[in-house]
């Protein structure tokens, strides 16, 4: 049986969930695409600003389900996942199949941003935001990159997710926030009555509601 109705059932419900941290005016990161719609609900729930962090995973040749690292904005070098640790992808062998990705990352930042910088984050709360972890990857990436800009404190939040990969980016983050982590997790989908593919129009329409939050360098 799955958890949420759609990606907003979930970023309603995981907002509640972070509101009661009592964070003060946070940045609130969608990772893009699907990530993004959760986030405006989280963003809404605790009066953070919402914007976007650009992460790509970076799939095997022929199983591009298979995530053996991520590119992420802010970061020059592709992230190695532990699958591609246990694969033995070195960075070169990384760096040369994470061009459609980077590609791709390239097309999203110019088409999501509109020549907006990317958002200060030095000094304050900031929580990235995905909407499920399975090997975890391009959260992994999207905390490397957040961290390097100083945030005083810094925080993963997803409606559902596998509990060891939720473990494991506890040691990237300051807090992971995890709604709901069932023991028979398979993969993000199962969990949604809906996952279809969100849509660039959907993201544009989040970040361009006049009545929403928006971070500002």
């Amino acid at each position: 049986m799955a958890f949420y109705r759609d990606r907003a059932d979930a970023g309603n419900r995981l907002g509640r969930r972070v509101a009661r941290l009592g964070l003060q005016s946070p940045v609130v990161l969608g990772i893009p695409r699907g990530g993004v719609l959760v986030a405006g609900g989280v963003a809404a729930a605790v009066g953070g600003d919402l914007d976007v962090l650009v992460s790509r995973k970076v799939g095997t040749p022929g199983h591009e389900e298979l995530g053996v690292g991520a590119v992420v904005e802010g970061l020059e070098e592709p992230v190695v996942s532990a699958v591609g640790r246990r694969l033995g992808v070195v960075p070169a062998d990384l760096r040369r199949l994470a061009e459609r990705s980077r590609a791709e990352m390239a097309r999203e930042m110019a088409l999501y941003r509109r020549g907006r910088p990317f958002p200060t984050l030095a000094g304050r709360e900031v929580v990235v935001v995905d909407d499920g972890l399975a090997t975890g990857v391009t959260a992994e990436a999207a905390l490397l990159a957040v961290r390097r800009h100083r945030p005083r404190r810094l925080l993963l939040a997803v409606p559902v997710g596998d509990r060891q990969t939720a473990r494991r980016l506890g040691q990237l983050a300051d807090q992971v926030v995890c709604e709901s982590s069932p023991a028979n997790f398979v993969a993000v989908g199962q969990w949604y009555d809906d996952f279809s593919p969100t849509t660039d129009a959907e993201v544009l329409a989040l970040l361009d509601r006049p009545s929403g939050h928006r971070a500002t360098a």
